[in-house]
């Protein structure tokens, strides 16, 4: 399979007046298109920090960090906005999501960024929020949706710029148990049918028990890898 992340001998050292942190340490990993993988550990074992990196987010401290072949470090800011935009799909815990514009135009906005026509946003948006099952929900605002909803909006977002790969952190976080049971059957189903690649950073049980490689953190290290 082609590896999209390659990661080798990564630090992100977080400096303040009084100590210095190590948030991750010496991490080298590469994850394959298809995978669905998730990323675990104990609250301040590096995950978060670990998934910023990897989306550029964050900068390394040291160490190197590919995305589909690009050294991202290398990156200025305004280049990686760019290669984000069209490279990379993100789904957070606080989905995120613009108040004022409808389901179907929160999905359009990352494809108007992108520059694509209009026939285009129109029909993939369309598709994505029926993938997802909110068909019937494209013209509402997100404060008239629920939060298992809103989710799912922010799933058919992060798909809409057609990425190399999606990072979702804590995506369950703020859902109940059935929406959480839906938005990660509709995760899986997108990953087993469409091979979209999903990394995710969580605490969820749930999410562990679908994920197909397990890449545990402690300290900041990767203290397990395995495949399930």
């Amino acid at each position: 399979m082609q590896k999209i992340i390659e990661i080798k001998d990564l630090v992100k050292i977080f400096k303040d007046t009084a100590q210095e942190v190590v948030a991750v340490d010496h991490v080298s990993l590469n994850i394959s298109a298809g995978e669905f993988t998730t990323i675990v550990g104990p609250s301040g074992s590096g995950k978060t920090t670990l998934l910023n990196l990897i989306g550029g987010l964050d900068t390394p401290t040291s160490g190197s960090l590919h995305v589909d072949g690009k050294d991202i470090s290398l990156l200025t800011e305004r280049e990686m906005t760019t290669f984000r935009l069209h490279h990379i799909g993100f789904v957070f815990q606080a989905y995120n999501l613009i108040p004022v514009l409808t389901a179907k135009e929160n999905v359009a906005f990352v494809m108007e960024l992108q520059g694509r026509k209009k026939e285009e946003i129109d029909k993939r948006a369309t598709e994505l929020l029926e993938a997802v099952g909110l068909g019937d929900r494209m013209n509402s605002r997100p404060s008239k949706l629920s939060g298992g909803q809103q989710q799912r909006v922010a799933v058919a977002r992060a798909l809409a710029s057609k990425p190399k790969f999606v990072l979702a952190d804590e995506p369950t976080a703020n859902l109940d148990s059935k929406s959480a049971e839906n938005l990660l059957d509709i995760m899986e189903r997108l990953n087993k049918q469409e091979g979209v690649t999903f990394v995710f950073s969580t605490h969820d049980p749930r999410i562990v028990a679908k994920a197909r490689r397990i890449i545990a953190l402690e300290d900041g290290k990767v203290v397990s890898d395995k495949s399930v």
